[in-house]
């Protein structure tokens, strides 16, 4: 298709009043409303269908589009709105003459506000429709009515939202039944907005359906939650959007107390929350920095809650806690005696809401449920000039996909520890190195450069928080340790059977595997191999 010729545009009016307005919606909020006052106003109202009806049963005027045109709607109503002299009465120029007279050579009369918002695509496949009916909610003629009103925007007001329809009457009031061309431009830009989320959902919905992962084209939706302080410094602007998956999470969660959430405070929230929906028994999860600084499960969760606190004492000071079952009263008292930036959980009894009330700076979330780690969802990430796009890490292994290495087995209780271990793992920055011991993390080395470091860490950690609890020994004594990905040198194994790890698991793998098991074996460890690695970065 060729380029438009280059024009002249005509004179741009700041005022353009409203005079008539084509009216068709599917989401009614405020329609009988709106359109009364339009009526009042002296406005000729064109409608179709639903919304036809519900203005006249209103007792509100009202032109069929089919009276208007001279034209019936056909084929089910797919064509009822695409006609020359619907389009031609919103796309045509008021201060250009040769607009003006083909207008009134055609008998074209000018549309000045459109009102319009679309069929449910979204919703309707939301809810599990079948390929036949979710295409049939494609909309055609709105997108059409919306992008062309947008376009045109110099002399037509396009309302895509009923959130609209109050600042539309606001300033017909204020100018004598019309519009500025600020409104009318900030309007066009939700407009087009509008139209390229409901094309970004068609196109994603149809990749799905060819069972396209990674589609030629990438297409994207979001909407805008909140517009935050700034982003991860203060001289960074930010906004969080919600993808519209309904994921549990922060996105999703209802903020019951506490000040607004900051750019840093939602990404550590949301590796929180992913984090404890990893465990089917009681668990707690405190994150520092987007890492997790204790995790523990029990029989109950005051009694994990108090095996994740002991694991770093020191950083748990400005974290964030998750759990993932109902807070309770009991585990709230304690989290109140503490700084922290948020708590999120699925729900929370009165006493525990009235316990955390009394720190009135803590967020509180409730999310309602918890994420299914399982399920495949995507991931995205920026750099310079493009995107990285991947599949969820849904990744877990049981114990039927361990692989023994060494002469000698873990034990059961090894078996359990382990298997938990590596599942945290999965959840702290690469180079990752987690010890654990009775369903709770002891020592957790997040983000080094090397794994030896990464091990030597976490056994610094597990040594100074036994000395914070006065134990005779450091509590890495006994525990198992989980490396996300293999040892590419048995330094970092002996750095963990030094600080009295007694098992270890990891993905395998290596070049030097055979050297890695010979020092297991020499240090009488027990080895499994997962054959499934778990970098985050």
């Amino acid at each position: 298709m060729s380029a438009p010729a280059q024009v002249q545009p005509s004179p741009t009016p700041d005022l353009a009043r409203i005079g008539r307005a084509l009216v068709s919606v599917s989401d009614k909020e405020g329609l009988v409303e709106f359109g009364r006052f339009l009526a009042q106003r002296g406005v000729e109202i064109l409608s179709t269908g639903g919304s036809a009806k519900a203005l006249r049963d209103a007792g509100i005027k009202v032109v069929e589009v089919s009276d208007h045109t001279g034209f019936p709607e056909i084929m089910d109503g797919r064509v009822k709105t695409l006609q020359p002299s619907i389009h031609g009465g919103i796309l045509g120029r008021r201060t250009d003459a040769g607009h003006q007279k083909a207008m009134a050579d055609h008998r074209i009369a000018p549309i000045d506000l459109v009102v319009v918002n679309l069929y449910p695509f979204e919703a309707t496949v939301a809810r599990g429709a079948d390929y036949a009916t979710s295409v049939e909610n494609i909309d055609i003629g709105g997108p059409a009515l919306i992008r062309a009103s947008a376009k045109n925007h110099d002399f037509v007001t396009i309302a895509v939202d009923p959130q609209d329809y109050a600042a539309i009457r606001a300033e017909m009031e204020a100018n004598g039944g019309a519009t500025s061309l600020a409104l009318r431009r900030k309007l066009a830009a939700k407009a087009y907005a509008r139209t390229a989320a409901y094309d970004s959902a068609i196109a994603q919905w149809f990749a799905r359906q060819q069972g396209e992962a990674f589609p030629e084209r990438l297409t994207m939706a979001a909407t805008r939650v909140q517009t935050l302080r700034y982003g991860e410094n203060p001289h960074q602007q930010a906004a969080f959007y919600s993808d519209g998956s309904n994921r549990p999470g922060v996105a999703t969660a209802r903020m019951v107390q506490g000040k607004e959430l900051s750019y840093n405070n939602i990404g550590d929230t949301e590796a929180a929350y992913e984090c404890v929906a990893e465990f089917k028994e009681p668990a707690v999860v405190v994150i520092k920095h987007a890492n997790p600084c204790g995790v523990a499960i029990g029989p109950d969760q005051y009694s994990a809650y108090l095996k994740a606190y002991a694991c770093d004492p020191v950083s748990i000071f400005g974290g964030i806690v998750a759990v993932n079952t109902t807070l309770e009263a009991r585990t709230a008292e304690d989290l109140s005696k503490l700084f922290l930036e948020v708590v999120i959980a699925p729900d929370a009894t009165p006493e525990a809401l009235e316990i955390l009330a009394k720190r009135k700076n803590v967020r509180v979330l409730l999310a309602g449920s918890l994420p299914d780690p399982t399920t495949a969802g995507m991931t995205l990430k920026s750099v310079a000039g493009g995107y990285l796009f991947q599949t969820r890490d849904n990744g877990k292994v049981g114990r039927g996909d361990l692989k023994v290495v060494t002469k000698r087995a873990p034990t059961a209780k090894e078996l359990d520890d382990l298997l938990f271990a590596f599942t945290v793992c999965k959840h702290v920055k690469s180079n990752a190195i987690v010890y654990a011991k009775d369903g709770a993390t002891v020592g957790v080395g997040a983000g080094q450069m090397n794994r030896r470091d990464s091990s030597r860490i976490a056994a610094i950690r597990a040594a100074e928080s036994g000395e914070m609890a006065k134990l005779a020994q450091s509590p890495a004594v006994g525990s198992v340790v989980a490396s996300d990905a293999f040892f590419p040198f048995a330094d970092g194994l002996l750095a963990a059977a030094e600080a009295g790890a007694t098992a270890v698991i990891q993905p395998g793998g290596s070049m030097r595997d055979k050297e890695v098991i010979e020092a297991a074996d020499e240090k009488g460890l027990a080895m499994v191999f997962t054959g499934m690695r778990h970098f985050r970065h």
